[in-house]
């Protein structure tokens, strides 16, 4: 028995690690990586980009929204 209660607590930490695990990556980690998904994927669909004046090695580009509503960006130099 005593042996049945030490594994049982094993599986309890292993499930509050589990989800702290996924409470830190969903809030800390994903945005960042959900951000540069959808600035990536904008860029790689803008158009009438201007490099004149980039600053940071950005240009100022537009693209078009899921409303199909023209939106600035800054992307990187092509």
């Amino acid at each position: 028995m005593k042996e049945a209660s030490g594994e049982l607590s094993m599986t309890a930490i292993t499930v509050v690690a589990i989800a702290a695990i996924a409470v830190v990556f969903t809030t800390l980690i994903w945005p960042g990586i959900r951000n540069n998904i959808e600035r990536s994927t904008n860029c790689s669909q803008a158009f009438a980009c201007d490099c004149s004046n980039p600053v940071n090695d950005l240009c100022q580009c537009t693209y078009l929204d899921r409303n199909e509503q023209p939106q600035p960006i800054n992307c990187p130099k092509q």
